[in-house]
């Protein structure tokens, strides 16, 4: 699971008490700048002085005594020699689990930021409302935060089986818990139930929470649990 680390205080704008070096990562839509090498990130101090003057920034917070920035590269902007755009699942397994908590943080400001630049409601241009990350309209009065969409996700358990499906899209065979989006005025246990009667046709009882954790693909909440087969 990816899971924020104890020491990563969320916040909109920097800390000036931060001793340590900023943690800068610079995004292209939804992939994120690395050494092509090995996969860590691009150096902050390059990716500052290369990105800043054109990127869009956002504060996500401190993460021990580093304050951490998200630059948003234009579209026509070129990786540094050496450095290449890389999306978030090939970096399972590479990056440690707090930088992944980071970038995750980061996919979803960017996915908010980029889809909120307009009103939804009146078409008009948004501008950000200080003191809060929101996106406000000045002709309307709306006001948009990150948006979340909470999933679903459950491990059917009978003695000492577990029920595992594979996805018809997928090419290669991979199996995995059961899971889906909640729908308008479902509650998680509501979700849950009727995911596993679409997809497997049975019920389940005996629901226990397992954990939950941000999935930015674009901006899911995935809340699992295990459950018996009835």
């Amino acid at each position: 699971m990816i899971v924020t680390p104890a020491d990563f205080i969320s916040g909109i704008a920097p800390n000036p008490t931060a001793t340590g070096a900023p943690l800068v990562l610079v995004l292209q839509a939804s992939r994120v700048l690395v050494h092509a090498d090995n996969g860590e990130p691009a150096p902050s101090s390059l990716a500052w002085t290369t990105f800043e003057p054109r990127a869009e920034r956002h504060c996500l917070g401190r993460l021990g005594e580093r304050n951490c920035w998200l630059l948003l590269a234009p579209p026509d902007a070129t990786a540094p020699a050496g450095l290449i755009w890389q999306g978030m699942r090939t970096l399972f397994g590479v990056w440690p689990t707090a930088l992944l908590a980071v970038l995750t943080r980061a996919l979803e400001v960017a996915e908010w930021s980029r889809s909120h630049r307009y009103c939804g409601v009146c078409g008009s241009p948004t501008t950000d409302l200080p003191g809060e990350r929101a996106r406000h309209c000045p002709g309307c009065g709306h006001s948009a935060y990150p948006r979340l969409s909470p999933a679903v996700m459950v491990l059917v358990r009978r003695g000492d089986q577990v029920l595992l499906a594979r996805g018809a899209r997928f090419k290669a065979p991979i199996f995995s818990a059961l899971a889906g989006f909640v729908e308008a005025g479902e509650s998680l246990e509501d979700t849950l139930h009727r995911e596993v009667r679409e997809e497997v046709g049975i019920e389940v009882s005996d629901l226990e929470y397992f954990g939950s954790q941000s999935w930015p693909f674009p901006h899911s909440l995935m809340v699992a649990f295990r459950a018996q087969y009835a």
